[in-house]
């Protein structure tokens, strides 16, 4: 029946096309987030999940960038202790060469202390110079902390994070002190490796048994120094695995973050343009709808 006040077929086609519009608009907003799920109104277990997850990742990646300084700093401490160590040209093992030539009977002891001099002055501008980000373990003063925590990971167990970290103590590693107890500037029978002066020394037994004091305190510092660079380097090591274990973690979570919210592209744009038909044909539908109240009025013609 025809109604000049209800025209039930406009009011079904009104109805469809509300329909295919809100779903359009839906598939676009889809479409220029890349998301099916951004905002809590569209599923709020999974946009709930996906912040959470989202806060997570940035946990991680401020954890990333903190494990990035500090490969930086122990690299440029380890650095350092190495070439405190040295080799047949310079540091500790060049120092604990020239002694043992200092031992030789008649040699010129003033000459071999002007290269004793010179690799002291090199060791303690060494320790000086290895400093990264206003931090330096080998050189300290009462303001070096005892120990140092360098952040390695983080987790999250329900609503509790947590947050790992590597801990040293920077005495283990301190050539120089102010407080002179680090390993080069330690005094020892008198003497500390820094203040070894053979050029008075001449080729009397008591002499010799000053070199030999000398020889095994410099081998012990070479002992020392080794020692804390090894463990610096194993320090580097565990820093460069939990970087790579973090950046895997870090991907991990964005794939599950994408499996959670991301909108399925080839879907969305198949479901689009069907959509934009069923739009178009809503359209002529109403159209021919509103038409059919117009016929009424050629009765009264």
């Amino acid at each position: 029946m025809s109604s000049l006040l209800t025209n039930s077929t406009a009011m079904t086609a009104l109805q469809t096309l509300r329909s295919v519009s809100s779903q359009l608009a839906t598939t676009q907003t889809r479409i220029s987030t890349g998301q099916r799920v951004s905002t809590a109104s569209d599923n709020a277990a999974y946009w709930s999940i996906a912040t959470s997850m989202r806060a997570d990742n940035a946990a991680l990646s401020a954890v990333s960038d903190s494990l990035g300084l500090s490969a930086a700093t122990v690299d440029t401490e380890y650095t350092a202790l190495t070439s405190v160590v040295g080799d047949s040209t310079g540091g500790l093992t060049k120092l604990q060469s020239l002694l043992v030539e200092a031992k030789t009977a008649g040699i010129d002891r003033t000459k071999i202390q002007a290269d004793v001099t010179q690799i002291q002055q090199q060791m303690k501008s060494t320790a000086d110079a290895a400093t990264f980000n206003g931090v330096n373990w080998l050189s300290t003063t009462t303001a070096t902390p005892a120990t140092v925590d360098l952040v390695s990971s983080y987790s999250r167990v329900g609503s509790t994070p947590t947050t790992g970290s590597i801990q040293l103590t920077t005495a283990n590693y301190a050539l120089y002190s102010s407080s002179t107890n680090g390993i080069l500037d330690t005094v020892s029978s008198g003497v500390s490796v820094n203040t070894i002066d053979i050029s008075t020394l001449t080729d009397a037994a008591t002499d010799q048994a000053t070199l030999d004091t000398y020889i095994s305190q410099v081998t012990a510092a070479i002992n020392s120094v080794a020692s804390a660079a090894a463990n610096l380097g194993a320090v580097k090591n565990r820093i460069s695995t939990n970087t790579d274990f973090v950046k895997s973690l870090m991907d991990s979570v964005s794939r599950g973050i994408g499996q959670l919210v991301d909108a399925d592209m080839n879907q969305e744009s198949t479901r689009l343009s069907a959509l934009q038909v069923q739009q178009q044909l809503g359209v002529q539908a109403l159209s021919i709808a509103n038409s059919s109240s117009q016929s009424i009025l050629s009765l009264f013609r």
